[in-house]
């Protein structure tokens, strides 16, 4: 329906939906990876991992940390996206260093349209790794539609663009009605051919 649930603060029980006017998506085919972030994601930097740690990563989504003083996630919409996750609707991607989670992203697939809702980052380009590992195993398994719900610098960076909810809702349409996979475990010979893929739309820098 092009609406999504966020909360006051984490410490609030309130849960609220919000329908903004303009909205954020990443258009996929335009979709850019800095040169500096591609040789770091070729060396291995980080382990990456999808739906081992779902439930981890939304509460690390939902800590305050030195850029993030509140939160919209709490309680409830922790529990209910669980949930969503257990019926196989909500996926994360992490990023491990040395074994530790050290950043990572989750969200909700529907149809081919895939809502992204938090991510969050303790080492530098953790979050960003995180989001490149996801539009590659989007484009692998047919999705049309990322939405990012709003437009921030960090996204902009990727080729986030902001469109009226008027548009978004015709693309929402679009995506809801055809059918994409979510795979969580991609042979790594596939990932690799699906990451330079990803790559190969900002091979111009």
């Amino acid at each position: 329906m092009g609406i999504f649930p966020m909360a006051e603060s984490q410490d609030n029980p309130t849960v609220f939906w919000v329908d903004p006017e303009i909205r954020g998506i990443v258009p996929l085919d335009t979709f850019h990876v800095s040169k500096s972030l591609r040789k770091k994601i070729r060396a291995g930097s980080f382990q990456v991992t999808c739906d081992t740690a779902f439930e981890r990563i939304m509460r690390c989504c939902a800590e305050q940390s030195e850029t993030r003083a509140e939160t919209w996630i709490n309680d409830d919409i922790i529990h209910a996206y669980t949930e969503l996750h257990e019926y196989g609707f909500a996926h994360s991607v992490e990023t491990w260093q040395d074994g530790e989670l050290v950043g990572g992203l989750y969200g909700v697939s529907m149809g081919a349209a895939f809502f992204g809702e938090s991510m969050f980052s303790r080492a530098t380009d953790a979050s960003k790794v995180a989001l490149v590992q996801l539009v590659a195993r989007m484009k692998h398994g047919g999705y049309q539609l990322l939405d990012t719900q709003f437009v921030t610098d960090h996204l902009k960076r990727f080729g986030a663009i902001e469109v009226p909810a008027r548009r978004y809702l015709e693309l929402l349409e679009e995506a809801l009605n055809q059918k994409a996979e979510f795979s969580a475990v991609l042979p790594k010979d596939v990932l690799e051919e699906k990451l330079e893929a990803v790559f190969a739309l900002s091979s111009k820098d």
